[in-house]
């Protein structure tokens, strides 16, 4: 008898390692299948990736090239510009200078900089945080302020920006693939192999390498400088545990972005991200805290981050992330990362659930993007959209700015292409500008979208209204949406009193 059990205890035990090796191996090869699709569906000359598992690398693979004209693969031995995640290291600068004392996130950012006038009521945790613009501390805008914090940590440290980098964090962790990148010249001189750049154009064209660092951006790294990061973070190598949570918890739990990285739920796990996209790169950084897992990824293009406009705090925009998800937290790799016009006819199992949702809307949101240089995505984009309204009818409940994003930009590329009026979505424009509205006023995002919106719809009125929430907000500084509605005011109400601009 006790044979006999001892042989069932045997046997489940290697049944079950069979079988979660299995999984395992189901889960890699998925990913990689999606992986390769991504990156073929953006056009992305080359792709690096890793998965971390509790401090380990478990799953590392490099896709493509990082020089198309002389056929050149990616390998360990390639580096990126990673653009914002040096933000994430910034971040961790931040935090360790409060633990010893040197500043308070509660500093007046004033007291750091000598050059520049702000509000004096913005604090250094509201520039860490994003949230210095508007109503400070309220509302997160993902902003170029973020910069000022390079001041800041000289100041604090005593010390040049790049020097205490290096002291902090390149030298102590050993990063021997990692730099903060002035210019060409430090290239030539310590041969470093950095993937060249493209963009998507009408076809894959050669870019350009942006140089210049700051707390903001300007670190080129490869994965596995990153993974040796990512470790240290996880031990407290650089920072305590309490620092550690402060900065992953942030300003507000309830805002998208905490203290140099974003920080988000969903179906009840904890995401903790950062994203890098320069005009030829883009790089991707998720952590699962509850399951011990990393994702890093990073790409010659940045199709890996502009279609997906991360830059709204939502990382279920991306479908590169809710590969990863899918397939490694939420354990679902039979689930289609890609919907097709057969699969949408019908409803899946998981057709409910909010991922599936997010999925649906990641996609049309990616499609939305493509139409520029393929006509058929808006079709698509459009099919996605309908089969997510049909699914989930209550769409206020779910409304957020990526799908007024989507919404508009298919009016856009539609109306630049000449293709007629798109005016299928319209209603559920005006109902989810004016959700977003009723909660943020001022949100110039919004505001810009709708000033546009009803321009092309003949609305002048309308159109001044939202382009003057824009030039008459207090407290925020100049960007792109900015000059868009003070050229449209300029245009088309001349006898607008531009002083009036805030």
């Amino acid at each position: 008898m006790r044979s006999v059990s001892i042989l069932i205890f045997v046997m489940v035990l290697i049944f079950g390692c069979t079988k979660e090796k299995a999984i395992k191996v189901e889960t890699s090869d998925q990913f990689t299948d999606e992986l390769k699709e991504l990156k073929t569906y953006f056009q992305i000359p080359g792709l690096a990736a890793s998965v971390q598992k509790d401090g380990e690398l478990v799953y590392q693979k490099y896709f493509g090239y990082s020089d198309l004209e002389s056929k050149t693969k990616l390998d360990t031995t390639t580096l990126f510009p990673v653009a914002s995640l040096t933000k994430v290291f910034s971040g961790v600068l931040i935090m360790k200078l409060a633990e010893e004392g040197k500043l308070s996130l509660d500093d007046p950012l004033q007291k750091y900089l000598h050059n520049v006038k702000l509000n004096d009521s913005i604090l250094v945790k509201h520039i860490l945080s994003h949230t210095s613009q508007g109503a400070i501390g309220k509302n997160f805008y993902y902003s170029y302020r973020f910069g000022a914090l390079t001041a800041v940590i000289a100041e604090a440290s005593k010390k040049p920006f790049d020097t205490y980098m290096h002291e902090a964090i390149f030298t102590p962790l050993g990063l021997k693939n990692t730099h903060l990148l002035k210019d060409s010249i430090q290239i030539a001189q310590n041969s470093l192999k950095i993937a060249k750049p493209y963009f998507l154009k009408d076809s894959i064209t050669t870019g350009f390498i942006d140089y210049g660092y700051s707390a903001s951006a300007g670190i080129v790294s490869d994965i596995n400088d990153l993974h040796i990061f990512n470790k240290a973070l996880d031990n407290n190598t650089l920072i305590s545990e309490a620092s550690k949570k402060l900065m992953f918890s942030g300003l507000d739990p309830s805002l998208p972005y905490s203290y140099g990285i974003f920080n988000q739920e969903f179906q009840g796990e904890n995401l903790i991200w950062g994203y890098g996209q320069y005009d030829c790169y883009s790089s991707l950084f998720l952590k699962v805290p509850s399951k011990k897992l990393t994702l890093t990824l990073l790409a010659n293009n940045n199709l890996m981050s502009d279609p997906a406009r991360l830059i709204y705090g939502d990382a279920m925009s991306s479908l590169f992330a809710l590969s990863f998800l899918k397939n490694y937290v939420f354990l679902e790799p039979e689930m289609a990362l890609f919907e097709n016009q057969e699969s949408l006819k019908s409803s899946a199992d998981y057709a409910s659930t909010d991922i599936y949702r997010k999925k649906l809307l990641a996609q049309a949101l990616a499609s939305s993007f493509m139409a520029q240089f393929d006509n058929q995505h808006i079709e698509i984009s459009e099919v996605l959209l309908n089969k997510t309204f049909s699914e989930f009818p209550d769409y206020l409940q779910y409304a957020d700015l990526n799908l007024l994003h989507t919404l508009t930009f298919l009016k856009e590329v539609t109306f630049y292409k000449e293709l007629g009026e798109f005016d299928q979505f319209d209603e559920k424009i005006e109902a989810i500008s004016a959700k977003l509205l009723k909660v943020d006023p001022e949100h110039p995002y919004v505001n810009v979208y709708m000033g546009v919106y009803h321009d092309r719809k003949g609305n002048q009125e309308k159109a001044f209204y939202h382009f003057k929430q824009i030039v008459e907000a207090d407290n925020f500084s100049k960007f792109w949406y900015t000059s868009e509605a003070m050229n449209w005011i300029a245009k088309n109400k001349p006898d607008y009193n531009m002083s009036n601009a805030k």
